[in-house]
């Protein structure tokens, strides 16, 4: 029978020891190497930590893995995905929790890490919006949300909810989908296509030409009626933690949409707003 990389984990790797720097390289050679990378226009390299979002990538993107490693209860569940590397002349390696600990640079690490390309981002064009809307898809949009767990929380709802894309600000400072955010996200990201755009408000009036309901959530001053699923596809757009939605975003909304409550807090974590929104406009169609 023939051996497909996405059979279930089952088979238990080799464990030959090799010098840790034989992998990895010499501290701060990683981030040396990936700014070198996208200089000449390459595909940096990015960490996954835990076994949900390094299993997501080999499902989706198995040719994107460059190494793994992993602690000794987790060997024992990722034994194709092992197989897979091996055919491939790819480095894997069962290595100490300490290792693994340096490896990720983090103690939140599942029992594995994998070293994969990272995925370019694109900005979006008429042409896309436009076919997005004719497949009535749901996006997000994320203006300015600057801190990568929320987006990591964000991407992990999405993909439970079915929502397959998420458009960012391309400013630098709006979080990426790095290393925390994938590790948040809990393999969700995996689920989704991730776009950038410099000028959201543009965008924001782009998509409500092409058919959209664009609805724009407001800490206050929107309409908690809003947020009824009307005929229409719909973006959600959602704004920054400190400051909300840029004036200009929120203008180019074809509505805003105000959650109510109690009032003995502000405001909601834009993570959880998003949940809402996403089950009130897009779970529930």
């Amino acid at each position: 029978m023939a051996y497909s990389p996405r059979d279930a984990f089952f088979r238990k790797p080799s464990t030959q020891a090799r010098p840790l720097a034989d992998f990895v390289g010499r501290p701060g050679a990683g981030v040396k190497a990936a700014k070198t990378e996208s200089a000449r226009g390459e595909r940096e390299e990015l960490k996954l930590c835990g076994l949900a979002a390094v299993k997501a990538r080999f499902e989706s993107e198995p040719d994107s893995i460059l190494r793994v490693f992993f602690d000794e209860p987790t060997s024992r569940k990722v034994g194709a995905m092992s197989k897979a590397l091996a055919l491939a002349k790819k480095i894997y390696r069962c290595v100490p929790s300490a290792e693994l600990e340096k490896i990720a640079g983090s103690m939140h690490h599942g029992g594995i890490v994998a070293v994969v390309h990272a995925t370019a981002l694109r900005t979006p064009t008429a042409d896309d919006v436009r076919g997005w809307a004719l497949r009535r898809e749901s996006v997000l949009v994320l203006d300015r949300i600057g801190n990568p767990h929320n987006l990591g929380a964000i991407a992990r709802t999405a993909a439970f909810f079915g929502v397959v894309r998420i458009v960012i600000s391309a400013e630098a400072t709006a979080a990426r989908p790095n290393e925390a955010a994938h590790r948040v996200a809990e393999g969700g990201l995996e689920f989704l296509e991730v776009w950038q755009a410099r000028d959201l408000a543009a965008l924001a009036k782009m998509m409500a030409a092409s058919g959209y309901e664009v609805i724009g959530a407001a800490t206050r001053g929107g309409r908690p009626e809003a947020a009824r699923p009307g005929p229409k596809p719909v973006v959600i757009v959602l704004g920054n933690e400190e400051t909300g939605l840029a004036p200009a975003v929120a203008a180019a909304c074809t509505r805003l949409v105000t959650i109510p409550g109690t009032g003995k807090v502000e405001s909601l974590n834009v993570s959880v707003a998003a949940a809402v929104l996403m089950w009130e406009l897009c779970a529930r169609r």
